[in-house]
This record gives structure tokens, sequence and C-alpha cells, in this order.
């Protein structure tokens, strides 16, 4: 199989489970096969949630797991500057508008609109109060020092874009995207300076990622990635979505859900092998859906 330069990018905001320790071994495997390269990337681009404590706890249990990388390791957060220089474009092509709504105040719009609002697969759209604001009131309000996101006019965006929004992936084959089923998404926050959809194209093309390996929960979101691709002239890596791991009731592992974390397992004694094994069979008896 040809060169591939994969990657694991967990956010240390807690601790790793089965399903990441899947991802991880997936993208070293597919690297090493291909006589290619695995990075590991730390997203911690959310300083909120992010702790220190999570990330040693990342390399102690992905170098347990027998897992090998190259350093020095991607912090997203301490390359801002290069999030912003792609802020700083996409704002140059007039595609970025700022976005003064509270998540409560757009709740409030959606409910009261007279048409169903749209839907896409991360909730109801942005209904566009703020895309539709004089350029002077808005001016105005960032100078009262009013909290703002910017968000990406998807509309203006896709009238740019003279080619077909194409993207492979190795075993579900070519996809279109289509990013309008999102809406105006958000691309930085006063309290986040990037989004994930962003930062993650971004980093993906900085550290040369020739093949995205990750979840198929995130196969949607493909569809903003290759058109931030688009926008920025970016060359298009390969994805690869594999199939999302599940507890024996069929729950997604999840950090929310309390699933069983790798510390855990090993603290019940179980070797990396056991876990390695355990992880490929839960991935094969999982279901993969086409979203």
């Amino acid at each position: 199989s040809e060169f591939s330069i994969t990657r694991f990018a967990p956010s240390p905001t807690g601790h790793l489970h089965l399903g990441h320790a899947f991802s991880a071994l997936f993208a070293e495997d597919r690297a090493r096969r291909s006589g290619g390269r695995f990075l590991l990337r730390i997203e911690d681009i959310d300083a909120e949630r992010c702790k220190d404590e999570y990330e040693a706890a990342i390399f102690e249990d992905l170098a347990w797991l027998g897992l090998r990388w190259e350093t020095p390791v991607r912090h997203q957060s301490e390359h801002l500057d290069d999030h912003a220089d792609a802020l700083a474009r996409l704002a140059a092509l007039g595609l970025l508008y700022p976005c003064f709504c509270t998540r409560k105040a757009i709740r409030k719009e959606i409910k009261s609109a007279r048409n169903a609002p749209h839907h896409g697969p991360e909730g109801p759209h942005y209904p566009g109060t703020c895309r539709r604001l004089d350029p002077d009131e808005a001016a105005t309000r960032k100078r009262a020092g009013r909290p703002f996101a910017l968000r990406l006019d998807t509309e203006k965006a896709l009238s740019t874009i003279t080619r077909p929004l194409v993207w492979n992936d190795p075993e579900r084959g070519s996809f279109t995207a289509r990013p309008e089923r999102f809406g105006d998404v958000v691309l930085a926050r006063k309290d986040i300076p990037a989004s994930y959809h962003l930062a993650v194209t971004v980093d993906d093309h900085l550290q040369g990622i020739t093949l995205v390996t990750r979840g198929e929960d995130l196969l949607p979101a493909t569809d903003i990635h290759r058109l931030l691709q688009a926008l920025l002239d970016l060359p298009v890596p390969e994805w690869f979505h594999h199939p999302m791991i599940t507890d024996t009731s069929g729950v997604r592992l999840a950090k929310r859900t309390n699933a069983p974390t790798l510390r855990e397992l090993r603290e019940q004694g179980m070797t990396p092998e056991q876990v390695r094994t355990m992880a490929d069979q839960s991935a094969a008896n999982a279901q993969p859906t086409l979203l």
C-alpha cells in the first residue's frame, strides 16, 4: 500500500478508553504497513477542559500499548498563529462574519421562527441573524467589547468554489461533500481561538497527513474540512472512518458515558496484548453505518 502519514490526535480532557486504543493502533498499523510515519498530536486548544495530568496519562497509556511516535509532539495550543493565519485568509476573502448571538438567543430565535429551521448533523442551523448585521453596527459592538464568534458564510464560500468537493475513503469509496448541511459553522470563539473544524484542517495539512483515520462519528464533519481545504488551497488527504466501538449493550464508548479506561483495564491486570485483542475484536463486531 502507498506510503501513509497518519496521526492520532486525542484531547487531554479525560483518560483514554478502548475506542481510543483502537483508533491509535489502527493509525499506527496503517503507517507501519506502508513504511510510512505515525504522528501524535495533542488537541489542547480548549484550555478550560484540557489538563496536564490527562496529557501525561495519554503518553503513558500509548507507550504501555507498545506504540511509538515521532517527537516533538505537536500541541495545538503552541500553534495558535497557524490557525489565526488561516482565519485571516478567510476574512480577506470576505467569508467570515462576527456573530454576537448567545446560545440562548439562538435557541430562542430558532424556536420563534415561522419556518421550521434547517437541521444538519450538528443540530438546527444558525438562523443567520448576524450575517445580516450592518457592518457599522458590528464594528460598534466590537468597540464596546461585546464577545463574538467568527462564523463562515457557507453559502458565499460555496459560491466561490468551481470544482466538486470530492474526497475518498479507501473502504467506503468516493464522496461529494455537502457542507451546506451544517449552515454557517463557528470557526473561532472568544474563549477558543479556533474551532475543531478549523484547527484539525490546518494541523493535518501542516503535519503532512496523507491518511486521516478517525471514528465514523466524524464522517459528516469531513464535508466542512473539505470546504476549508478548498478555500485555503490545501492538499486533500484520504480519510478512513472506522466503526465506533460499543459496550456489550451496544452503547458507544465515550468519556462522558464513563467507558472503562485503559488505566482501569491495566489495573485489573490486563496485558497490552489482551487490550489490543479486545480492541480488534470489538472493532470486528462493530457495525459500520453509512452516514
